[in-house]
């Protein structure tokens, strides 16, 4: 049914649960798996408050390395079970957007990713990259919590 999976992580015990059921998906369709994080953008205006630019150069390159080696991670686990992984990390500050944009350039028939089930407040104070992923991408989208 699905040849290509797209699995969202950002590295939280949640996000695990559902990338190991990004796996098994994968495994049992005989799909190629996806492994993308977002690597946050670090604010560089004034009023954005930002840091010195070195500082901010030091920032997002351990950032960008921080979520290579977590999509990597995710490869080889996906690897280890037989099925073949490509790992993708995006430089943004739009981590839904960025999202839906991957599995769209990848060719995605299926996003997987974790919701951590805010609600309230901290929902609406916090946002939520899972409700914007499932109210803008037009691919189906698997959510566990």
């Amino acid at each position: 049914m699905f040849k290509k999976i797209l699995v969202a992580t950002d590295g939280s015990e949640l996000s695990e649960k559902a990338v190991e059921s990004a796996i098994g998906l994968a495994r049992q369709h005989g799909a190629e798996l996806v492994a993308f994080t977002v690597a946050r953008r670090q604010p560089r205006s004034y009023m954005d408050g930002a840091m010195n630019n070195a500082a901010a150069d030091d920032v997002e390159r351990q950032r960008l390395e921080k979520a290579q080696a977590l999509v990597d991670a995710v490869g080889e686990r996906a690897s280890a079970s037989g099925v073949p992984c490509q790992a993708l990390v995006a430089h943004s500050s739009q981590v839904a957007d960025s999202i839906i944009v991957a599995a769209e350039k990848q060719h995605s028939e299926l996003i997987v990713m974790a919701s951590h089930g805010r609600k309230g407040v901290g929902r609406l104070l916090l946002g939520s990259e899972t409700q914007h992923v499932l109210t803008h991408s037009a691919l189906p989208v698997l959510v566990l919590r």
